[in-house]
């Protein structure tokens, strides 16, 4: 499983982006970062509100609680999430893995 921390603006991990694929979703792990599948392409800041709209739907959270918190110009993203615990990241990672 990849590193989930918890910090006081919240709880944040590493995700490599895939735009451009045939549909969204986590594909696996590339060393310590989710794998993520987008249909959008890299361009005019697509790729950075479908990562934004895709963890705010697989976590039901409001997408305003969802940041990349650097590589926004990289495939190599940090997310962060507010209003979720890292215990709670790491459930519901752990169920879609397991479906």
């Amino acid at each position: 499983m990849i590193p989930i921390r918890e910090t006081s603006a919240g709880v944040s991990f590493s995700v490599k982006v895939q735009p451009r694929a045939r549909k969204n979703g986590i594909t696996g792990t590339v060393g310590d970062a989710l794998k993520l599948a987008l249909t959008a392409p890299p361009v005019e800041g697509r790729a950075n509100q479908a990562v934004i709209e895709f963890f705010a739907d697989f976590f039901q959270i409001a997408r305003s609680s969802v940041t990349i918190a650097s590589g926004e110009s990289s495939r190599f993203k940090v997310i962060r999430v507010s209003g979720i615990s890292a215990g709670q990241v790491h459930q519901c990672l752990v169920r879609h893995i397991a479906e």
